[in-house]
C-alpha cells in the first residue's frame, strides 16, 4: 500500500508538527498544560461513493439545524406543534434569551459546523454529536497534509485522492458571504487558548486579521479594528473562537475581559456578521440531539439520511424505564459536559457508582441522554507494536454560505489506549488525516 510510506516519515512530520506549534491546550485544576497532538501517518480512507452519501445526509442535517435556530428565536413554531418540548429549549444552556427576535446576517446561523460522525463495524455512519458553536480541528488535517505531501508526494499522485487545501478558500467564501462591509476579523481568546494555533493558522491561510479583544471596539453603530499605526478600520464579519458568555460584558458575562463591550449591540443592528451566531448551543445540547431527525422531518419534509445514534432521554418515562432496565448496556452523556467529559459506560462501574448515578439520573433526568454502545469500525494506527486497530471517530466539516457546502476532508480522532471507545485530543487521543478518493 502506498500509503504505508507515510509511516516512514511519521516521527518527522510529528517533530515539524511540533516545531510549528500544532499543539492544544488543557485547563485542568486551574492549570493550564499544553501538549501535542500526536499525529498518526497512515490516512483514513474514504470512498467517492460513500463521501458523496455522508455529503448529502450533512447537509441536509446542517440546513435542518439552521432553520430551528432560527424558528426557535424566531416564531417557535416546532414548540407549538410539540415536536421538540419547551422544556429541552428554555433548560438548555445554550440557549440565549438574548437572541430573541435577532436575525443574522443572510438568516444564517451555523455558519461552520463539525459533526461528528462514527462507522459501525457493518458500515452503517451513525451521527454522535452537532458541533455548532465554535468547532475545532480543521487545521489539523490542513497541516499534516501539506507536510505528508511534501514527504511523500508519489503517494498523494498515486492514491488520487481530493485535494484539502481548498478549506481557506471555504471559509474565506462563507465570511465573505455574510460580511456586513469591512474587514474580516478572528477573535481569538489569546495565546493561552486551547485551539490558539488553530485561530493563526486560519488566519494565515484566509488573509482575515487575528486579532484579540482589546484590538477591536466599538463606535457609534459599527465594529472598528485598529491596526498597527492606530488607525481605525471598519470591521464587517467576525469568525469569533471565544464562547458566547464572553462575547461582550454588556449583553453576557459583565466580568469578560476578552470580550468587545457592545459589539452584539452592532450584531443586533446588523451592522457586523458573527460566525458562528450567539445563541447557536441551543442547537447542539445533548438532549436536543434527540430531536434533530425529527427537525428534519418538520422543516424539510424528508426522511433523514444519517441516523442518530439510537438514543434515549430519561426525562420521558417510557425511556427512563427503557434505561434503568439496560443500564449495564448503555452509555450515559451529561448534556453540558463536551471533550469527552461526562461520559460514562455502566458496565465500567461499581454497583455503588451505579445506585448513585441512578439516583442522580432520576432526581435530574433533563441532565442526561444515554446511548446505545456503538461497536465503532476499528481502523488501523501505528505504534511501537507495529500496526494496531483503534476506534475512531469522523468530524466533518459543513460550511454555509448561499448553501451548504462539506470539506472533502476532515479530522479523524483515535484513541490510543485499545480499551477505550473515548477518542478526544484532551482525553489523550491522536489524530489522523481524512482522505477522499477523487475516483
Amino acid at each position: 500500500m502506498e500509503e504505508l510510506n507515510l509511516y516512514r516519515h511519521t516521527d518527522d512530520v510529528n517533530e515539524l508538527l511540533a516545531r510549528y506549534g500544532v499543539k492544544f491546550g488543557i485547563y485542568k485544576n486551574n492549570v493550564f498544560k499544553e501538549q501535542l497532538f500526536p499525529f498518526d501517518a497512515i490516512p483514513r480512507i474514504i470512498p467517492a461513493k460513500e463521501y458523496s452519501y455522508l455529503e448529502r445526509g450533512l447537509k441536509q442535517r446542517v440546513m435542518a439545524l439552521n432553520l430551528f435556530i432560527k424558528d426557535i428565536y424566531g416564531e417557535k413554531k416546532i414548540i407549538k406543534d410539540k415536536v421538540v418540548p419547551e422544556e429541552f429549549v428554555y433548560a438548555s444552556s445554550g440557549y440565549l434569551a438574548q437572541c430573541e427576535g435577532v436575525m443574522p446576517s443572510k438568516g444564517i446561523y451555523s455558519h461552520i459546523s463539525g459533526i461528528d460522525l462514527v462507522q459501525a463495524k457493518d458500515g452503517e455512519w451513525y451521527i454522535l454529536e452537532d458541533n455548532l458553536r465554535v468547532p475545532s480541528g480543521a487545521s489539523y488535517p490542513m497541516i499534516a497534509r501539506s507536510l505528508c505531501r511534501k514527504s511523500s508526494p508519489k503517494t498523494f499522485s498515486d492514491l488520487h485522492i481530493e485535494d484539502n487545501r481548498n478549506y481557506a478558500e471555504l471559509l474565506r467564501d462563507t465570511m465573505d458571504y455574510v460580511n456586513t462591509g469591512g474587514h474580516t476579523v478572528i477573535l481569538t481568546p489569546g495565546r493561552y487558548n486551547a485551539a490558539y494555533f488553530e485561530h493563526s493558522y486560519l488566519a494565515e491561510k484566509t488573509g482575515a486579521h487575528l486579532v484579540t479583544g482589546n484590538e477591536l471596539m466599538v463606535e457609534g453603530d459599527h465594529l472598528y479594528f485598529i491596526d498597527y499605526t492606530g488607525k481605525k478600520e471598519k470591521v464587517g464579519a467576525v469568525y469569533r473562537r471565544i464562547s458566547d458568555d464572553f462575547l461582550d460584558p454588556m449583553n453576557f458575562r459583565e466580568d469578560s475581559l476578552i470580550g468587545i463591550p457592545h459589539i452584539y449591540d452592532v450584531y443586533r443592528k446588523g451592522n457586523v456578521a458573527l460566525l458562528n451566531a450567539p445563541g447557536n448551543g441551543v442547537a447542539d445540547d445533548k438532549g436536543i440531539y434527540y430531536f434533530v431527525p425529527r427537525m428534519i422531518k418538520y422543516y424539510l419534509k424528508e426522511e433523514p439520511i444519517l441516523k442518530n445514534a439510537p438514543t434515549y432521554l430519561p426525562f420521558y418515562e417510557e425511556d427512563m424505564q427503557y434505561v434503568l432496565e439496560h443500564f449495564d448496556d448503555l452509555v450515559l452523556k451529561d448534556v453540558a459536559e463536551a471533550g469527552g467529559y461526562g461520559v460514562v459506560f455502566a458496565n465500567k462501574m461499581t454497583k455503588q457508582e451505579k445506585d448513585d448515578f441512578i439516583t442522580l439520573l432520576k432526581r435530574e433526568p433533563r441532565r442526561f441522554i444515554a446511548q446505545e454502545v456503538i461497536d465503532f469500525l476499528d481502523i488501523d494506527i501505528m505504534d511501537k507494536e507495529g500496526m494496531v486497530p483503534r476506534k475512531a471517530d469522523l468530524r466533518a466539516f459543513v460550511l454555509m454560505g448561499e448553501e451548504p457546502r462539506v470539506w472533502k476532508s476532515g479530522l479523524t480522532r483515535f484513541s490510543r489506549n485499545p480499551d477505550s471507545f473515548i477518542v478526544n485530543s484532551s482525553q489523550g487521543g491522536g489524530f489522523k488525516d481524512t482522505g477522499v478518493l477523487s475516483q
